[in-house]
């Protein structure tokens, strides 16, 4: 009796020991094939998520465009996630995404995507360009405005005479002088005095001949 139950002890012993191991076992395989590593990459931004990697700090993850860096080589801890934008491009690039895991090289990744051009976007109808009033003839001329001319003021203001001016000075400024009609006379009289001096001398020859 005593050797039937020590059998079944030792039995119990290494049942429990195995099932152990085949838990462990099980428990350690779980994280690395849930490793789960997403991408996308559009025409103007890549996308990364990776999830359960486990919690070592040796995972890398690295993104170039074109073979050059646009996320330098960075370590995780079980989750990464992050979203980059791509520089402008007028032709398709090509997105490489490499990701390193701690707990082996068949649960890393290591893929490349192409990055499309993105289409150039048509402006709505509310910003198409009008034309500017300078673009569009005018039908109707345009008349310039003329300027009025200042006319000059004199230094000293003009101070006009009471007395009334004389009419010689009326004269002056057709030509003709108020001394003409008088020195007409004077002219006049010497010729008349000229004819009778001459007119009675020879009147008082004739009578003393």
């Amino acid at each position: 009796m005593t050797l039937f139950s020590g059998s079944w002890r030792r039995r119990g012993a290494l049942i429990t020991v195995a099932t152990a191991g085949a838990l462990g076992v099980g428990l350690s395989a779980v994280p690395a094939v849930a490793h789960t590593p997403v991408w996308t990459v559009s025409c103007s931004e890549v996308s990364v998520d990776l999830t359960a990697y486990g919690n070592s700090d040796q995972n890398t993850v690295n993104i170039t465009v074109d073979g050059k860096d646009l996320l330098p080589t960075e370590k995780f801890t079980n989750e990464f996630h992050k979203k980059l934008d791509l520089p402008e491009h007028k032709s398709e690039l090509s997105v490489r995404l490499v990701v390193k895991a701690a707990d082996g090289d068949q649960y890393s990744k290591d893929e490349t995507k192409t990055a499309p051009v993105c289409d150039e976007p048509t402006p709505p109808a509310s910003e198409t360009p009008t034309p500017t009033p300078s673009d569009t003839p005018s039908d109707t001329p345009t008349t310039a405005t003329p300027t009025p001319t200042t006319e000059p003021t004199s230094s000293a203001p003009v101070v006009p005479s009471s007395k009334p001016s004389p009419a010689g000075d009326d004269l002056a400024e057709t030509g003709s002088s108020s001394a003409t009609p008088m020195i007409a006379g004077a002219a006049a009289v010497v010729l008349v005095a000229g004819a009778g001096i001459m007119w009675a001398a020879r009147k008082r020859r004739s009578v003393q001949n």
